[in-house]
């Protein structure tokens, strides 16, 4: 009899222990996580990328998105940080590197040739890209600020170029950097639309011609 109890009490135990265990959210890498969840985004955009869709490709269940990340607003949040760290920086370290803002131009313009055609992940930007057909305003502001920001940086350095004398005293900072933020935006959706690399650096080449000499 005590036998018999024994084994009941360690089949309960068992059953009890399996419950708790299939309760519990199953743990996952959070860096692979998030990097799935960024290239969903590259590639379909904020609004055509569902929660399911995100729990498909990061491999986890809604509850674990949401205690791991918050709702679907705060990961995008999370992935364009991640993206601006990993993937979107060299615009940034060009003007910061290079010695005149046109050098810098043209570095960043070369990079974004080669960043915006890698192979083995989507093409473009992702800042640019998800923010097409997005009916979420806060989102899209977020992203328009963004864009806006790195103009704001190019007109900054060109303005410096002036300063120093490096670039004629008439040259309109605020023109020429609209006009590279739309070099770097058009280059993005050319490579969407299948560009290669070579052909976004042969248009790179022809944009630099505008540029005033000092």
């Amino acid at each position: 009899m005590v036998s018999g109890e024994k084994s009941e009490r360690s089949g309960e135990a068992a059953r009890s222990g399996a419950a708790r265990t299939r309760g519990r959210p199953r743990s996952f890498d959070r860096a692979t996580a998030l990097e799935a969840a960024l290239l969903a985004f590259w590639e379909h955009g904020y609004e055509a990328t569902s929660v399911s869709d995100l729990t498909r490709v990061m491999d986890i269940g809604a509850p674990s998105l949401y205690a791991a990340f918050g709702d679907k607003r705060s990961l995008f949040e999370e992935v364009v940080q991640e993206y601006g760290a990993r993937y979107g920086s060299f615009g940034d370290r060009a003007l910061a590197e290079e010695p005149t803002a046109r050098a810098g131009v043209e570095r960043m313009l070369r990079e974004a040739a080669a960043e915006y055609t890698a192979p083995g992940r989507p093409h473009g930007c992702l800042v640019i890209h998800a923010a097409a057909n997005c009916s979420t305003a806060e989102v899209e502001e977020s992203l328009r600020e963004r864009r806006n920001a790195n103009i704001a940086s190019i007109e900054r350095r060109i303005g410096a170029d002036v300063a120093d004398g490096a670039l004629p005293p008439d040259t309109d900072a605020a023109a020429l950097a609209r006009y590279t933020g739309a070099m770097i935006q058009g280059m993005s959706q050319q490579a969407r639309d299948g560009a290669t690399r070579a052909e976004l650096e042969a248009l790179a080449e022809i944009a630099l011609a505008v540029w005033p000499r000092g």
